[in-house]
């Protein structure tokens, strides 16, 4: 397959926050650097069907995830081909990161589902996806993925820092990339904010009202993940196997909960962003109270782009790896993941 140095792609993203499906339609375009221009975006909320399905598939048998499988894959090709028939596109790849069931490196095992078989299929577009298996088995981490991206299309920060279902931060040192997930973010507010029929603390309004409970802090803040040394990532798995009944064994109002969980993830981002202009990205931007706690606990200057691109950087950059895939690029870089060698990660259907 062969294509010109101008490409464009629709890339998909579901995160562990469950959100929804994020589909951006982007060109990328290769002359001395990587330049790209975001033209379209959509976030396609799951059902709370879709929603209850997915949280808790992880605890389901391998066939049950199958069918699983089968039938999110279809749902995925559906809203890919509803988003480019409504908005007129010519994308010449599609590329999907899927959705996380299972992610346990420590046990070579990783899995996004959303079958490429069947995106293709329906699509009848060309489909790179799976991208973490690669480096899994090279005894690599898998996680995190971004950092390629950001080394290409946002190397002026000094930090590029995502505010997910867990946040995220990548930098270079020494001349090689880092990153590395630092704690639960949104998928913990979330879960806190759901006790109180609400999808998310809206600006971090319940958080702000309550009262710290610095016994919880002090314990968070101590949880042997934060001692580990590079590289390391988090599953869902760890949130609620670790730091979930640590939360739980508090019997407090969720408002106070939420203002403890808030100050442990400033805390745990203003230990490493130390100093230089941070590029913040991700659904907890728009926690106002979150971001105030950010900036109060780091000498960082954390810049907040334009809304597309808090929104849909993950999906934007998933879209350069299945671009990177296809070219023969590295997209999966060891000095983040640990692994034995760099990688061209995901695997491709035309």
């Amino acid at each position: 397959m062969t294509f010109s140095k101008v490409y464009r792609v629709v890339g998909l993203m579901s995160g562990t926050s469950l959100d929804g499906i994020d589909l951006v339609y982007v060109e990328f375009r290769k002359e001395e650097s990587w330049n790209y221009k975001l033209l379209q975006t959509t976030t396609i909320p799951y059902t709370q069907q879709w929603h209850e399905e997915l949280s808790s598939l992880h605890l389901k048998p391998l066939e049950y995830i199958r069918n699983i499988e089968s039938k999110y894959s279809k749902l995925l090709a559906h809203h890919i081909n509803k988003f480019i028939n409504e908005n007129r596109l010519t994308p010449n790849l599609i590329s999907s990161h899927g959705h996380t069931i299972w992610h346990q490196p420590e046990n070579r095992i990783t899995l996004q589902i959303g079958d490429g078989h069947i995106l293709q299929a329906m699509t009848k577009t060309p489909i790179v996806c799976d991208f973490r298996s690669l480096d899994v088995s090279l005894g690599g981490q898998g996680a995190p993925l971004v950092p390629i991206g950001d080394q290409l299309l946002f190397g002026e920060y000094s930090y590029c820092l995502n505010l997910g279902g867990f946040s995220n931060l990548s930098f270079s040192k020494d001349g090689k990339r880092r990153a590395f997930d630092i704690c639960p973010a949104n998928m913990a507010l979330n879960h806190y904010a759901k006790k109180e029929g609400q999808a998310f603390d809206e600006k971090g309004q319940m958080a702000r009202s309550g009262r710290l409970i610095p016994t919880l802090l002090d314990k968070l803040n101590a949880l042997d993940y934060y001692q580990l040394k590079l590289p390391k990532s988090l599953g869902k798995e760890w949130f609620e196997a670790v730091f979930l009944p640590v939360v739980e064994a508090y019997e407090r109002p969720s408002k106070d909960v939420l203002r403890t969980l808030s100050e442990h993830i400033a805390i745990q981002i203003g230990n490493i962003c130390v100093g230089g202009t941070t590029l913040v990205t991700g659904g907890g931007v728009h926690n106002s109270f979150l971001m105030q706690l950010i900036q109060s606990n780091s000498d960082s200057h954390f810049e907040i782009p334009k809304a597309k691109l808090v929104d849909y950087k993950e999906a934007l950059i998933f879209g350069l790896l299945g671009v990177l895939n296809l070219r023969g690029e590295v997209n999966c870089l060891a000095s983040v993941t640990g692994a034995s060698r760099d990688s061209v990660g995901g695997v491709h259907f035309y």
